[in-house]
């Protein structure tokens, strides 16, 4: 337990650490959250085909409503930590991999949700846009990470139990 626990905090340090670099904003920060903002606004589409993105920004031209996607809301910090938690528990890499991949896209997909609820709650009431943009929707993507790791700890292979001596 001891191992995992300093092996999931270095790497949540060096994984966080490197997406706070100048490199790491220039190469993966902002073209993700770039596109991350594309397939919300094609999502949002599906209700307002009317719906642009600029960049991290969404916009409704109709109201003149926009969000911005901004560090901290594209989904990437869930992943960090699911990711670091996948990493430093002792399982196959085959299973590791697997964790990564389906724990990333789960991250994802409820992110998006996310983004486009936010999007048109806040055309509809700010106060309500607030309090979800920052109370529950934050606790939610950290609470989507806990349960895919969760999830992924059930579908790792069990130990052979030792016959005791």
């Amino acid at each position: 337990m001891l191992r995992f626990g300093l092996l999931f905090a270095a790497i949540v340090v060096a994984l966080f650490a490197a997406e706070l670099t100048p490199p790491g904003q220039a190469w993966v920060v902002d073209p993700w959250t770039t596109g991350v903002a594309r397939v919300a606004t094609t999502l949002a589409q599906v209700f307002d085909r009317d719906v642009i993105a600029t960049g991290p920004t969404l916009t409704a031209p109709g109201t003149g409503f926009s969000v911005t996607i901004l560090a901290g809301c594209n989904g990437l910090e869930a992943m960090i930590v699911l990711a670091a938690a996948i990493l430093a528990y002792p399982a196959p890499w085959r299973y590791r991999l697997a964790g990564l991949a389906v724990g990333a896209a789960a991250i994802q997909v409820l992110n998006l949700v996310r983004i486009v609820s936010l999007f048109y709650l806040g055309q509809w009431n700010m106060r309500v846009f607030e309090w979800a943009h920052l109370y529950a929707w934050q606790a939610l993507i950290m609470l989507d990470a806990l349960v895919v790791w969760l999830l992924w700890l059930r579908t790792l292979p069990r130990a052979p139990e030792t016959a005791p001596a």
